[in-house]
């Protein structure tokens, strides 16, 4: 029953990304190659607006202090998640797949350092 439950989450999450894929096609006035790397590109400035919540949540800029909560970070590296897996979607139809994979090889290769002989 878990199995079925996370496997509905799994289609949700990829359901949306198709969307926000689609979406934000039929918004676009640029080439492909153009899109391509605007999507890449916007990786960096959501990794940046997590660099700002963090600074703002621990106070480091004394112009502003305490400008952001730990809910703020959670929220933009959730941005940061969806902008990838949608950059991933703009470079191939099979995101799913690939990233599955790709995870799978990572967690293999990570936990197997981890096992012992």
């Amino acid at each position: 029953m878990a199995d079925r439950a996370a496997e509905d989450e799994n289609d949700l999450v990829w359901d949306s990304i198709d969307r926000l894929y689609a979406w934000l096609d039929s918004h676009q006035a640029l080439t492909e190659r153009e899109l391509l790397l605007t999507r890449m590109l916007k990786l960096s400035e959501e990794v940046g607006e997590v660099a700002q919540a963090v600074i703002g949540v621990t106070g480091q800029n004394p112009r502003k202090g305490t400008s952001h909560t730990w809910d703020d970070v959670r929220s933009e590296l959730c941005d940061v998640v969806i902008t990838a897996l949608v950059a991933l979607r703009t470079l191939t139809p099979d995101a799913r797949e690939t990233f599955t994979a790709h995870l799978a090889d990572v967690t293999e290769r990570s936990l197997a350092s981890t096992r012992t002989p």
